[in-house]
């Protein structure tokens, strides 16, 4: 056996049906073990889009996201791809193939030190330098990559340890010195947020992301059942809660309700559950439930008093934890504050005004949450669509929410909802993106036709860069620097020169018949909509504001 098979024997130990990558000289070791190993390999056109690919398809399956490349400039085209996975928490291994052992450090050919170019942005990383270390170093790098606060590992190969021969045996087991997650906590600090919430008038609860990672959901619901305690959500957290839950208040932050904003800064006991307090989330800190008792649930330590000043942390497995907290929580007397974050709920809704002669970046969306009742995978580039899709996508269950948030990565949304569908084959997939991220990595496209993949991809175009535009109009008298497109590309005809469905929607009547086309279309299909390119993602809240001071809304 040779070091790459030995390595791809390693990933069918850990249970890899399905790898993204792109080939090259250095790979090719690796690539040829790959051949008739029986797993299947996704070649994206760019290893950008097969890092969000894989990314994709580890978010909406909960599995460990695979991805190879080649090395110098095909490992450092992952970084932005390990960088999205990091700071989402995203269970991800790369493997990058190096140039031979005898030609590191020598500004060899297609040479790039990946491993220190990777090292602020990957939960691990390794560079393999013996061949007896390469299936004790797969082993290593899915166990850290799943364990824990879930992160991207990174495996450098080089060569010539890929063509290596030997007797390779993977092992049972591994003690990794210094790494040892903490999946049950102390339970006395349960007992303390029990009494908080029987003392509590006015709590509330925060969740994040870390809830759909620790696959909590439905011992959250029990909870929140329980003890009627109103909910808001981080944008990672979409999902988690359903939408049209009564006890539901919408996203905090930046972009968030009126509702979810005033009910964090007016609480008296705030419990965020797998969150990292955001800046996008918190606003101005010390403004920031300035009354409240704040409790911090997670698994990384590392997270609690980063951001937030915490008043009880409880640390561990949301699985452990959320648990023990709803056998140990009785709900007090909150009846007024219930009805009070109600009032405002209904007081105070998100909207917008529609306009007939004007297609509205929001009823785009609206009717995408229509036509799928919440239940689609949706996954988003960066931009104002994505905060549309934030605020009026009702998204009813977890994992079907995709976006990438820590990071903000244009380019994402496509190539991650090829992944999504992938790992989701008898699922619904629809991605939106704006015209400035699609364009970033607008070569997938090649890739979801080359596999036939039933993607919904909706272009909300405006032209240009709308967030840019939109904090140029407020935030620097209008004046639009290179913001907005000097050409027009007709992307559908972009997207039917790739081999996919192209359909351009310029009037507000052909909206909905053109969203129901694409629902019943089998192939790759893609959605050019010309929306009003002055509309703002309301409400707002300045950078650096407190979250009650909202602009619109």
């Amino acid at each position: 056996m040779t070091g790459a098979q030995a390595v791809v024997a390693g990933l069918k130990a850990e249970g890899v049906e399905l790898v993204f990558g792109y080939p090259g000289g250095a790979a090719l070791n690796l690539y040829d073990a790959l051949y008739d190993s029986g797993i299947t390999h996704i070649l994206a056109r760019h290893e950008q889009g097969a890092a969000h690919a894989a990314d994709g398809y580890a978010r909406s399956t909960g599995k460990v996201g695979v991805c190879l490349a080649t090395s110098g400039p095909g490992a450092t085209n992952l970084v932005t791809g390990i960088a999205t996975a990091n700071m989402d928490s995203v269970p991800m291994v790369f493997i990058t193939s190096q140039v031979g052992t005898s030609l590191i450090g020598k500004d060899s050919f297609q040479e790039a030190d990946i491993t220190g170019i990777t090292t602020p942005i990957t939960k691990h990383n390794f560079l393999v330098k013996r061949p007896q270390d390469l299936m004790k170093t797969v082993k290593e790098a899915f166990y850290i990559a799943r364990t824990g606060r879930p992160g991207p590992v990174l495996i450098d190969i080089p060569k010539d340890i890929t063509g290596m021969e030997g007797d390779f045996t993977y092992p049972e087991s591994i003690n990794l010195r210094g790494y040892h997650p903490l999946f049950e906590g102390d339970p006395s600090k349960i007992e303390e947020l029990a009494a908080a919430i029987k003392k509590a008038k006015k709590p509330m609860v925060f969740v994040g992301g870390g809830l759909r990672i620790a696959g909590a959901w439905s011992e959250f619901a029990s909870f929140i059942e329980k003890t009627g305690i109103p909910v808001v959500s981080s944008l990672m957290g979409l999902g988690c809660f359903p939408a049209d839950h009564e006890l539901y208040l919408g996203m905090l932050g930046m972009h968030g309700t009126y509702t979810a904003n005033q009910s964090v800064t007016q609480c008296d006991l705030l419990i965020g559950i797998g969150v990292r307090f955001d800046d996008r989330v918190t606003g101005l800190v010390s403004k920031f439930a300035p009354e409240a008792l704040i409790v911090h649930m997670d698994i990384d330590p590392a997270e609690i008093n980063k951001n937030v000043r915490t008043d009880i942390k409880i640390l561990g497995d949301l699985k452990w934890s959320l648990p023990l907290l709803s056998q140990m929580a009785e709900p007090g007397d909150i009846a007024a504050w219930q009805k009070q974050v109600l009032a405002w709920k209904q007081e105070r809704p998100l909207r917008f005004e529609e306009n007939g002669d004007v297609i509205k970046p929001q009823s785009v969306v609206k009717a995408i949450s229509d036509i799928t009742e919440g239940s689609a995978f949706l996954v988003t580039d960066v931009g104002q669509h994505q905060m549309w899709a934030a605020q009026y996508y009702n998204s009813k269950k977890p994992r079907r929410f995709i976006t990438s948030g820590g990071l903000g990565t244009m380019g994402y949304g496509l190539p991650a909802a090829i992944g999504a569908q992938l790992g989701n084959p008898d699922e619904t997939v629809w991605a939106i993106a704006g015209d400035g991220g699609i364009m970033m990595n607008i070569q997938e496209i090649a890739t979801a036709v080359e596999h036939q993949l039933p993607i919904k991809v909706v272009v909300i175009n405006n032209q240009g860069l709308g967030m840019v535009r939109q904090w140029q109009r407020i935030f620097y008298d209008q004046r639009y620097s290179c913001s907005r497109y000097g050409t027009e590309t007709d992307l559908a005809k972009v997207a039917e020169a790739f081999g996919a469905k192209g359909i351009k929607v310029q009037e507000p009547g052909e909206l909905i018949p053109a969203l129901q086309e694409a629902n019943n279309y089998c192939g790759p299909v893609f959605i050019d909509v010309l929306v009003c390119d002055q509309e703002n993602v309301l409400p707002m809240v300045p950078a650096g504001a407190p979250i009650d001071q909202m602009i619109g809304g």
